[in-house]
């Protein structure tokens, strides 16, 4: 199992552990992305989040969330899991994808 990557401590791509590179190499795991869309939309609980991720193995949950909690992004509160105020400073910063996205997809949807 590799560490959940952090800024200061070598990632994928940085061995220095730049805080983008670290982003980046967090962000770029798998289910990463969609858990934290996920739980911007709205809190959940274990069961309800993996529901909503198209019911990813358990294993998979777990050790997203527990690296999502371990670098600040989510929070295991009364309502379930949610993200923290970092967490959704992520979701806002990441928005300007989502709306190239759309365009992208109808861009593509044209020419195709």
């Amino acid at each position: 199992m590799t560490a959940t990557p952090k800024p200061g401590t070598p990632v994928r791509g940085s061995t220095t552990g730049r805080p983008f590179m670290a982003a980046l190499d967090l962000l770029g795991r798998r289910w990463t992305g969609r858990v934290i869309w996920e739980l911007h939309q709205q809190p959940a609980g274990f069961r309800e989040l993996q529901r909503r991720c198209d019911q990813m193995s358990s294993s998979v949950l777990t050790t997203r969330l527990n690296e999502l909690v371990e670098v600040g992004l989510v929070a295991d509160g009364e309502a379930g899991y949610e993200l923290t105020r970092l967490g959704e400073e992520l979701v806002e910063a990441i928005s300007p994808l989502q709306a190239w996205s759309r365009r992208w997809a109808r861009t593509l949807a044209r020419s195709g």
